[in-house]
C-alpha cells in the first residue's frame, strides 16, 4: 500500500502507514483475538467503474507506467496529483483494501473493518483531486449496496469537504454523506455548504457542517453531536462507513482547524457508538488526508483500529519505546511520549442553548436548518 507515492516533496507521504502499522504492532492493538489483518488487492476495472467512468479508468492506466502520458482534463498531471509508474495499481490495491473491509463487513456482520491507507474522498466519478486517483470510500459503498445493503450512512471527518464522496453518490437515495469540515471559504476544495442537500432524486441525503478556521476540538465535538447523531437515527442506515482524515490537527500545515489526538479519538468513539446502536457494529472505517505524519496520523489511526477492535487505548498509553527507538533511529525525530495530547476536552452540548454570536453554532443551525425539517426534526431543540 505504500507504493501510492506521488514524489519525494509531495505532501502525501506513505512513511505515514508503515509509521501507523509499526505502532499497531508495537502497541498489540491486534492481540489476544481481538482482530486479525487482510490483505488488500489491486480492484479490477469492472470494480473500478462501480464508481468511476470507463473513460477515466482508462486514463489512470494511460498516465502510469514508464511511458505514462498525464491528462489533466481528468486531473492527472497536476501539481496535487502528479502521475508515476505504479499509479494505477497502487491507488487501485488502496481501493481493493476498501473493498476488502466491505466484503470482510458483510461476512461477520458484527465486526468492523479499518482501512486506515483509505479514505480518498476528492475522487469523483470523472476526476482525480486532492491527492484521490480512485475513491475507495465509494467503492466499499457501492459494494454494500450491490449486496443488497438498502441504506448506508457516509460519515467523513477529514478537515477538508469530502466532495467526491458525495458527488458520486448526489441522486443516490440509498447513501446519505455527512461531511463535518472547515469551510470552503478558507480551506480546498471551496465547497460543502449547507445548502448542498442532495439531487433531485436524492434530497436531503447531502449533510454539510462548513466549520470555521481555528476551530478546537470543544467546537468540533459539539458541532459532531449536534448533527450527526440525530441524522444517523433518522435516516437509519444498515451500515455506516467513516472516513477519518486527521488534516484538522494543530501541527498539520495542510488546514486550519487546531484539533488535538484525543479530540479525534473522542469522535471515533462516537462513530463506533452509534455503529454499535445503528447497525449492529456494521462499520468501515477508513483513513484519509494527514500530513503531519509523525506525531498524529499514527497515534489518530492507533487509536481508530483499537477502537474498532473493542478495546480503546486510553490516551494516557505511553507510545512503546521501540516505536520511539525505531522512529529516533529511522527519521532522527523525537516520537511523542504518550498515546495523547493531554487536553481538556469539555464541549457545550446543543442542550444548552444555541448563541448567534459564535461562529461555530451559526454554521451548526444553517446545516440544522437546510436539513432537519425534512426529517421531522426541530432545528432549534431536537
Amino acid at each position: 500500500m505504500a507504493a501510492y507515492r506521488f514524489g519525494e516533496r509531495h505532501p502525501m507521504d506513505p512513511v505515514r502507514l508503515r509509521l501507523t502499522a509499526r505502532l499497531l504492532r508495537d502497541l498489540d492493538v491486534l492481540g489476544d483475538g481481538r482482530g486479525r489483518v487482510l490483505h488488500p488487492y489491486v480492484a479490477d476495472d469492472d470494480q473500478l467503474r462501480t464508481v468511476h467512468s470507463a473513460a477515466y479508468v482508462q486514463a489512470v492506466r494511460d498516465a502510469s507506467g514508464p511511458d505514462g502520458e498525464p491528462d489533466v482534463s481528468f486531473g492527472l498531471g497536476t501539481e496535487d496529483d502528479p502521475i508515476f509508474p505504479a499509479l494505477h495499481d497502487a491507488s487501485a490495491r488502496l481501493f481493493g483494501g476498501s473493498l476488502v473491509a466491505a466484503e470482510s463487513v458483510l461476512e461477520d456482520k458484527g465486526r468492523p473493518a479499518v482501512n486506515f491507507g483509505g479514505g480518498m474522498h476528492h475522487a469523483s466519478r470523472n476526476k482525480a483531486s486532492g491527492f484521490c486517483i480512485y475513491n475507495d470510500a465509494a467503492g466499499a459503498i457501492a459494494r454494500l449496496l450491490d449486496e443488497g445493503v438498502s441504506r448506508v450512512l457516509y460519515l467523513d471527518l477529514d478537515a477538508h469537504h469530502g466532495d467526491g464522496t458525495q458527488s458520486i453518490f448526489w441522486d443516490d437515495p440509498r447513501v446519505m454523506t455527512i461531511s463535518l469540515h472547515e469551510s470552503g471559504r478558507t480551506l480546498f476544495p471551496g465547497t460543502g455548504f449547507a445548502a448542498e442537500n442532495g439531487g433531485e432524486d436524492a434530497p436531503m441525503t447531502a449533510v454539510n457542517v462548513a466549520l470555521p478556521a481555528g476551530l478546537q476540538d470543544g467546537g468540533w465535538l459539539r458541532a459532531f453531536h449536534a448533527v450527526v447523531p440525530q441524522m444517523a437515527r433518522a435516516f437509519e442506515p444498515e451500515v455506516i462507513v467513516s472516513q477519518h482524515g486527521c488534516d484538522g490537527h494543530a501541527r498539520d500545515e495542510q488546514t486550519n482547524l487546531k484539533l488535538t489526538v484525543d479530540g479525534m479519538r473522542q469522535a471515533a468513539l462516537a462513530v463506533a457508538d452509534l455503529a454499535h446502536d445503528l447497525t449492529e457494529g456494521r462499520w468501515i472505517a477508513t483513513g484519509g488526508g494527514g500530513y503531519d505524519i509523525i506525531h498524529t496520523v499514527p497515534r489518530v489511526w492507533s487509536h481508530l483500529v483499537a477502537i474498532a477492535s473493542g478495546k480503546a487505548l486510553q490516551i494516557s498509553t505511553p507510545v512503546p519505546a521501540p516505536f520511539r527507538e525505531w522512529v529516533k533511529e529511522r527519521y532522527g525525530v523525537d516520537a511523542p511520549e504518550t498515546m495523547g495530547d493531554d487536553v481538556d476536552l469539555w464541549w457545550r452540548s446543543w442542550e444548552v442553548g444555541y448563541d448567534p454570536g459564535d461562529p461555530v453554532d451559526r454554521a451548526i443551525m444553517a446545516t440544522r436548518k437546510e436539513l432537519f425539517p425534512a426529517f421531522g426534526l426541530d432545528p432549534w431543540f431536537d
